[in-house]
């Protein structure tokens, strides 16, 4: 790669770092392996960056990225296996309030643990456009589907959560 050509390829990927470390994460559910599909996706993209047509650079990285990702669970483990990792998005407040602190953590398990329980394909819209704030035509971009799929798939994740968060201990509805 020529140096104006890995200038464009950094400006283009680096400043979402954070956003496809986060992707790789949820959709892996295990911080290390995220890691490692984070750091394949940069190989592959930098390996294809002449594809790239310029416009969102974020874009297209949460798309490879999220190929990246599918490939890993592929190789990892059978469909429907979860893995739980207590380190996701274990990010302090700064409140010394210790109720709030508690409160804010076992809400915090709560919202993993039903976004663990998701499809995949439920789980990664839901990421995108809670989380990393993309349009429906991003998302639909990055997944490679149309928008109306997007937008079931976002209903479709939203009702879930929403049956997971309001699900008695027991199961039963609220």
């Amino acid at each position: 790669m020529e140096l104006p050509e890995r200038r464009q390829f950094e400006q283009a990927t680096l400043p979402h770092l954070d956003a496809a470390y986060n992707l790789a994460r949820w959709l892996t559910q295990d911080e290390h392996a995220a890691e490692d599909v984070v750091q394949e996706a940069f190989l592959r993209a930098a390996r294809y960056f002449g594809s790239f047509r310029g416009g969102d650079g974020r874009a297209w990285l949460l798309g490879v990225v999220r190929r990246a990702s599918f490939d890993w669970l592929s190789k990892q483990r059978s469909p429907g296996t979860l893995l739980y990792s207590e380190d996701i998005h274990d990010r302090g407040d700064e409140s010394s309030n210790p109720v709030f602190l508690a409160i804010r953590k076992c809400e915090e398990a709560l919202v993993r643990q039903a976004l663990e329980e998701l499809a995949p394909q439920l789980r990664e819209v839901i990421v995108l456009r809670e989380l990393e704030g993309l349009s429906y035509q991003e998302i639909a971009a990055v997944t490679e589907v149309p928008i109306g799929t997007v937008m079931s798939r976002l209903s479709r994740g939203r009702h879930q959560l929403h049956r997971l968060l309001t699900a008695s201990p027991e199961g039963e509805p609220k």
